[in-house]
């Protein structure tokens, strides 16, 4: 899901920080230095960064330049493997026997903790090669002239790391914009005091 779809789940955010005037022609540059790597040939689980926002697969921006007038548009791509519980399970099972098998021909018979966990490692890697990760791309927005962005997703764990990513390219700090928020940066001091007062609304009759 997208900024381009029909319909679209997002979070705001107002930046916290002045953006110094020499972050403006630096921005290409900086997502470029922190653009998604391809994980499909290496044995990682997670990878994460920049793309653009017309083509996820291009981290060079060669298709469009990430400026749209008072607007920059790019996209944060997250490709994870996901290994199912139950193939980890079996292969780990299977590992283990054979690993039995070769003990008792050495007239062993106990496999050592720090072994099994050398054995679950040995077996995650092997899965990993054969498990290609699934991509998912999350449009980003950011309003210029606004000091404002907006992040194509209202996940938790997607938003802390769109945070992450956006301070470690940007250097800037950004703070969601929840409705108690916004309110707190349009009222006066009289007005949010007032506010702080106001109890919930109970809509529910009362047993």
């Amino acid at each position: 899901m997208g900024f381009a779809n029909s319909t679209c789940s997002f979070s705001r955010f107002r930046i916290l920080d002045p953006v110094p005037a020499e972050l403006w022609p630096q921005v290409p540059d900086r997502l470029k230095q922190f653009a998604f790597r391809d994980i499909d040939e290496i044995p990682e689980m997670q990878s994460q960064g920049w793309t653009s926002f017309e083509d996820m697969l291009d981290t060079d921006w060669a298709s469009a330049p990430p400026q749209k007038g008072a607007y920059l548009v790019f996209s944060l791509r997250l490709d994870m493997r996901r290994i199912p519980a139950g193939v980890v399970k079996k292969h780990l099972a299977l590992a283990l026997r054979q690993e039995k098998e070769r003990m008792r021909e050495q007239n062993k018979t106990f496999i050592s903790r720090e072994r099994k966990k050398e054995l679950k490692e040995q077996v995650l890697l092997r899965l990993r090669q054969r498990f290609l990760p699934v991509p998912g791309e999350f449009n980003v927005l950011w309003a210029t002239d606004k000091n404002e962005v907006w992040f194509a997703s209202t996940q938790g764990k997607m938003i802390d790391m769109f945070l992450e990513e956006f301070l470690k390219t940007f250097g800037l700090h950004l703070e969601l914009l929840t409705p108690y928020n916004l309110a707190a940066s349009l009222l006066d001091e009289e007005s949010l005091i007032r506010l702080d007062q106001l109890e919930a609304t109970q809509f529910a009759p009362l047993s």
